[in-house]
Protein backbone atom coordinates (compact mmCIF):
# COMPACT_ATOMS: atom_id res chain seq x y z
CA UNK A 1 0.00 0.00 0.00
CA UNK A 2 1.16 3.44 -0.62
CA UNK A 3 3.17 5.25 2.16
CA UNK A 4 0.52 8.27 1.33
CA UNK A 5 -2.76 5.86 2.22
CA UNK A 6 -0.95 4.17 5.15
CA UNK A 7 -0.41 7.84 6.79
CA UNK A 8 -3.45 8.83 5.85
CA UNK A 9 -5.23 5.75 7.88
CA UNK A 10 -3.01 6.55 10.61
CA UNK A 11 -3.74 10.29 10.52
CA UNK A 12 -8.10 9.03 11.20
CA UNK A 13 -7.07 6.72 13.53
CA UNK A 14 -4.74 8.50 15.71
CA UNK A 15 -7.86 11.65 15.62
CA UNK A 16 -10.95 9.30 16.14
CA UNK A 17 -8.95 6.46 18.93
CA UNK A 18 -7.08 9.44 21.08
CA UNK A 19 -10.20 10.54 22.68
CA UNK A 20 -11.97 6.66 22.95
CA UNK A 21 -10.76 4.53 25.85
CA UNK A 22 -8.86 1.91 23.41
CA UNK A 23 -5.23 3.49 22.80
CA UNK A 24 -4.81 5.40 20.24
CA UNK A 25 -0.59 4.68 20.02
CA UNK A 26 -1.79 0.67 19.92
CA UNK A 27 -3.07 1.12 16.97
CA UNK A 28 -0.66 3.04 15.23
CA UNK A 29 1.92 0.60 15.96
CA UNK A 30 -0.50 -2.47 15.18
CA UNK A 31 -0.53 -0.29 11.92
CA UNK A 32 3.02 0.50 11.84
CA UNK A 33 3.77 -3.67 12.01
CA UNK A 34 1.24 -4.29 9.74
CA UNK A 35 2.75 -2.12 6.82
CA UNK A 36 6.66 -1.84 7.69
CA UNK A 37 6.61 1.75 9.04
CA UNK A 38 9.75 2.14 10.51
CA UNK A 39 10.20 5.10 13.32
CA UNK A 40 6.38 4.76 14.53
CA UNK A 41 6.97 6.07 17.52
CA UNK A 42 8.32 9.87 15.59
CA UNK A 43 4.73 9.18 13.67
CA UNK A 44 3.02 8.22 17.15
CA UNK A 45 4.30 11.89 18.57
CA UNK A 46 3.59 13.35 15.58
CA UNK A 47 -0.22 12.68 15.30
CA UNK A 48 0.03 13.03 19.07
CA UNK A 49 0.87 16.70 18.68
CA UNK A 50 -1.87 16.98 16.08
CA UNK A 51 -4.43 15.39 18.50
CA UNK A 52 -2.79 18.28 20.98
CA UNK A 53 -3.98 20.76 18.98
CA UNK A 54 -7.24 19.38 18.35
CA UNK A 55 -7.60 19.47 22.47
CA UNK A 56 -6.51 23.24 22.74
CA UNK A 57 -9.20 24.14 20.09
CA UNK A 58 -11.98 22.76 21.58
CA UNK A 59 -10.98 23.28 25.58
CA UNK A 60 -9.35 26.61 24.49
CA UNK A 61 -11.00 28.23 27.14
CA UNK A 62 -10.07 26.57 30.23
CA UNK A 63 -6.56 26.46 28.67
CA UNK A 64 -6.26 30.05 28.43
CA UNK A 65 -7.76 29.94 31.69
CA UNK A 66 -4.48 27.85 33.27
CA UNK A 67 -2.18 30.36 31.27
CA UNK A 68 -3.44 33.73 32.47
CA UNK A 69 -3.80 32.35 36.18
CA UNK A 70 -0.47 30.37 36.52
CA UNK A 71 -0.64 30.21 40.48
CA UNK A 72 -4.19 29.27 40.65
CA UNK A 73 -5.69 26.46 42.14
CA UNK A 74 -6.35 24.30 38.38
CA UNK A 75 -3.47 25.39 37.41
CA UNK A 76 -1.33 23.43 40.55
CA UNK A 77 -3.43 20.82 40.26
CA UNK A 78 -2.32 19.77 36.65
CA UNK A 79 1.24 20.41 37.75
CA UNK A 80 0.94 17.72 40.53
CA UNK A 81 -0.38 15.79 37.79
CA UNK A 82 2.26 16.00 35.36
CA UNK A 83 5.01 15.15 37.68
CA UNK A 84 4.41 11.87 39.06
CA UNK A 85 4.04 10.98 35.45
CA UNK A 86 7.43 12.57 34.24
CA UNK A 87 8.88 10.59 37.01
CA UNK A 88 7.32 7.70 36.06
CA UNK A 89 8.48 7.90 32.16
CA UNK A 90 11.85 9.00 33.13
CA UNK A 91 12.89 5.54 35.15
CA UNK A 92 10.91 3.96 32.26
CA UNK A 93 11.90 5.23 29.39
CA UNK A 94 14.17 2.01 27.68
CA UNK A 95 11.32 0.03 27.95
CA UNK A 96 8.76 2.37 26.99
CA UNK A 97 10.95 2.80 23.66
CA UNK A 98 11.35 -0.86 23.14
CA UNK A 99 7.95 -1.44 23.48
CA UNK A 100 6.94 0.40 19.97
CA UNK A 101 8.59 -2.49 18.34
CA UNK A 102 5.07 -4.12 19.11
CA UNK A 103 6.36 -7.06 21.39
CA UNK A 104 4.11 -5.99 24.48
CA UNK A 105 0.93 -4.91 22.28
CA UNK A 106 -1.08 -8.13 22.38
CA UNK A 107 -0.72 -8.19 26.25
CA UNK A 108 -1.26 -3.91 26.82
CA UNK A 109 -4.62 -4.00 25.03
CA UNK A 110 -5.81 -6.90 27.48
CA UNK A 111 -4.37 -5.20 30.49
CA UNK A 112 -6.55 -2.30 28.86
CA UNK A 113 -9.63 -4.05 28.77
CA UNK A 114 -9.18 -5.73 32.36
CA UNK A 115 -8.96 -1.98 33.96
CA UNK A 116 -12.17 -0.94 31.83
CA UNK A 117 -14.40 -3.82 32.66
CA UNK A 118 -12.86 -3.49 36.45
CA UNK A 119 -13.72 0.09 36.93
CA UNK A 120 -17.13 -0.50 34.92
CA UNK A 121 -18.32 -3.08 37.60
CA UNK A 122 -17.31 -0.89 40.42
CA UNK A 123 -18.19 2.63 39.76
CA UNK A 124 -21.47 1.38 38.51
CA UNK A 125 -23.01 1.75 41.43
CA UNK A 126 -20.61 3.76 43.30
CA UNK A 127 -21.44 7.64 44.57
CA UNK A 128 -19.06 9.76 43.17
CA UNK A 129 -18.15 13.71 43.56
CA UNK A 130 -20.94 16.06 43.45
CA UNK A 131 -19.17 18.83 43.14
CA UNK A 132 -17.38 18.19 40.02
CA UNK A 133 -14.01 19.51 40.61
CA UNK A 134 -11.20 17.69 40.25
CA UNK A 135 -9.02 17.89 43.54
CA UNK A 136 -5.28 17.00 44.43
CA UNK A 137 -6.16 13.20 45.47
CA UNK A 138 -7.86 12.49 42.24
CA UNK A 139 -5.33 14.39 39.84
CA UNK A 140 -2.35 12.91 41.53
CA UNK A 141 -3.60 9.43 41.03
CA UNK A 142 -4.54 10.20 37.70
CA UNK A 143 -1.14 11.55 37.15
CA UNK A 144 0.43 7.65 38.04
CA UNK A 145 -1.86 6.29 35.96
CA UNK A 146 -0.90 8.65 32.75
CA UNK A 147 2.78 7.46 33.83
CA UNK A 148 2.12 3.46 33.37
CA UNK A 149 -0.25 4.37 30.02
CA UNK A 150 2.76 5.43 27.95
CA UNK A 151 3.09 1.93 27.02
CA UNK A 152 1.06 1.02 23.38
CA UNK A 153 -2.07 -0.76 24.05
CA UNK A 154 -2.48 0.42 26.91
CA UNK A 155 -5.19 3.44 26.96
CA UNK A 156 -3.91 6.76 28.24
CA UNK A 157 -7.05 8.31 28.61
CA UNK A 158 -8.71 5.38 29.04
CA UNK A 159 -6.63 4.56 31.89
CA UNK A 160 -6.78 7.89 33.70
CA UNK A 161 -10.37 7.99 33.05
CA UNK A 162 -10.90 4.82 34.97
CA UNK A 163 -8.19 6.03 37.67
CA UNK A 164 -10.30 8.98 38.06
CA UNK A 165 -13.69 7.77 38.30
CA UNK A 166 -11.99 4.92 40.56
CA UNK A 167 -10.42 7.97 42.79
CA UNK A 168 -14.66 9.04 42.95
CA UNK A 169 -14.81 11.72 39.91
CA UNK A 170 -17.51 13.17 38.31
CA UNK A 171 -17.54 11.38 34.65
CA UNK A 172 -18.03 14.67 32.63
CA UNK A 173 -14.81 16.88 34.58
CA UNK A 174 -12.56 13.37 34.58
CA UNK A 175 -12.84 13.14 31.14
CA UNK A 176 -12.24 16.72 30.64
CA UNK A 177 -9.18 16.50 32.82
CA UNK A 178 -7.76 13.94 31.24
CA UNK A 179 -7.87 15.47 27.81
CA UNK A 180 -6.14 18.51 29.44
CA UNK A 181 -3.46 16.33 31.40
CA UNK A 182 -1.96 15.16 28.12
CA UNK A 183 -0.64 18.58 27.25
CA UNK A 184 2.08 19.16 29.25
CA UNK A 185 3.32 15.54 28.43
CA UNK A 186 2.49 15.42 24.73
CA UNK A 187 4.74 18.41 24.31
CA UNK A 188 7.78 17.33 26.59
CA UNK A 189 7.19 14.10 23.97
CA UNK A 190 7.58 16.40 21.11
CA UNK A 191 10.91 18.37 22.56
CA UNK A 192 12.90 14.73 23.44
CA UNK A 193 11.99 13.60 19.63
CA UNK A 194 13.02 16.86 18.25
CA UNK A 195 16.02 16.77 20.24
CA UNK A 196 17.09 12.95 19.01
CA UNK A 197 15.93 14.47 15.04
CA UNK A 198 18.23 17.20 15.47
CA UNK A 199 21.71 15.16 17.26
CA UNK A 200 21.09 12.41 14.32
CA UNK A 201 19.75 10.19 16.66
CA UNK A 202 16.25 9.39 14.45
CA UNK A 203 16.76 9.31 10.72
CA UNK A 204 12.86 10.74 8.82
CA UNK A 205 12.29 9.04 5.49
CA UNK A 206 9.00 10.02 4.98
CA UNK A 207 7.41 12.35 2.38
CA UNK A 208 6.84 15.71 3.87
CA UNK A 209 3.12 15.60 1.95
CA UNK A 210 2.42 12.54 3.53
CA UNK A 211 3.09 13.94 6.93
CA UNK A 212 1.52 17.11 6.36
CA UNK A 213 -1.75 15.06 5.35
CA UNK A 214 -1.52 12.66 8.03
CA UNK A 215 -1.14 15.63 10.69
CA UNK A 216 -4.23 17.59 9.17
CA UNK A 217 -6.17 14.65 9.01
CA UNK A 218 -5.41 13.60 12.95
CA UNK A 219 -6.25 17.05 13.96
CA UNK A 220 -9.39 17.56 11.69
CA UNK A 221 -10.55 14.13 13.09
CA UNK A 222 -9.48 15.16 16.54
CA UNK A 223 -12.25 17.70 16.86
CA UNK A 224 -15.01 15.62 16.02
CA UNK A 225 -13.75 12.96 18.27
CA UNK A 226 -13.61 15.07 21.31
CA UNK A 227 -16.88 16.52 21.08
CA UNK A 228 -18.45 13.21 20.36
CA UNK A 229 -16.47 11.34 23.47
CA UNK A 230 -17.56 14.21 25.77
CA UNK A 231 -21.23 13.95 24.98
CA UNK A 232 -20.53 9.97 25.10
CA UNK A 233 -19.30 10.64 28.61
CA UNK A 234 -22.36 10.22 30.70
CA UNK A 235 -23.95 7.53 29.17
CA UNK A 236 -20.96 5.20 27.83
CA UNK A 237 -20.66 1.85 29.08
CA UNK A 238 -17.11 0.68 29.22
CA UNK A 239 -18.03 -2.69 28.89
CA UNK A 240 -18.21 -2.08 24.87
CA UNK A 241 -14.94 -0.76 24.73
CA UNK A 242 -13.23 -3.49 26.76
CA UNK A 243 -14.71 -6.16 24.60
CA UNK A 244 -13.09 -4.49 21.65
CA UNK A 245 -9.63 -4.54 23.31
CA UNK A 246 -9.70 -7.53 24.51
CA UNK A 247 -10.85 -8.92 21.15
CA UNK A 248 -8.05 -6.67 19.66
CA UNK A 249 -5.51 -8.27 21.58
CA UNK A 250 -6.70 -12.04 21.34
CA UNK A 251 -6.08 -10.92 16.92
CA UNK A 252 -2.67 -9.07 17.85
CA UNK A 253 -1.35 -12.37 18.83
CA UNK A 254 -1.86 -13.50 15.59
CA UNK A 255 -0.99 -10.53 13.28
CA UNK A 256 2.72 -9.56 14.87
Amino acid sequence: MSIYLVLFFMGIVQGLTEFLPVSSSGHLVLISQLFNIEESLFISILLHIATLLSIIVVFYKDIWELIRHPFSQKTIILVLATIPTCIIVLILMPIIKSSFGGALLPYCFIISAILLLTTELLTKKKIVNKVGEINTKTAVIMGIAQGFAVFPGISRSGTTICAGLLAGGDKKETTKFSFIMSIPIILLSMIMEIYEICTGGVVINFPPLAVILSFVIAFVSGIFAIKFMMKLTEKANLKWFSIYLFLLGVTTFFVI
